[in-house]
C-alpha cells in the first residue's frame, strides 16, 4: 500500500497519456513525431542524451523514444485506432506540464486521457 509520505519523497514524476482521434497524417510521420518529442522535452527544460530513436513499421505505426537525463519521453502510434500513447518520466524537480502542452498542441488529438504518477 502506498502512503502520502511515500509520494512526498518521490524521486520521479511519470506522466502517461492516450491521445485519441489524432489526424491520420501524424500517425505515420516518424520525422515529425521525433521532433515533437524533442520539442516537448525542451519545453520542460529536460536534457536529451542524444537524438530520438524512431522506428516505423508501416501499418503498425511509429515508436519513438528520447532518452533524457534521469528519464525518458516515448510515444507509440496505433494507426488503426487513430491513437498515440505517450510516456514521459523525469525527476520531480521538472514540471512535465509544459511538455504535455506541446504534445497536445502538436498532435492535435480529439480527446486526451492522462495520469500523473509519482515514482521512486
Amino acid at each position: 500500500m502506498t502512503t502520502s509520505s511515500t509520494f512526498s519523497t518521490a524521486s520521479h514524476a511519470h506522466l502517461v497519456a492516450e491521445f485519441t482521434a489524432v489526424p491520420d497524417e501524424l500517425l505515420g510521420d516518424s520525422v515529425r513525431l521525433g521532433g515533437v518529442l524533442v520539442a516537448a522535452a525542451g519545453a520542460a527544460g529536460l536534457h536529451a542524451l542524444g537524438a530520438p530513436l524512431v522506428r516505423t513499421s508501416g501499418p503498425l505505426g511509429v515508436d519513438a523514444m528520447l532518452l533524457l537525463e534521469g528519464g525518458h519521453a516515448a510515444l507509440h502510434t496505433v494507426p488503426s485506432r487513430a491513437v498515440i500513447l505517450v510516456d514521459l518520466m523525469a525527476p520531480v524537480k521538472y514540471d512535465l506540464i509544459p511538455a504535455f502542452d506541446v504534445l497536445t498542441r502538436r498532435l492535435a488529438p480529439g480527446e486526451v486521457r492522462a495520469e500523473r504518477l509519482l515514482r521512486g
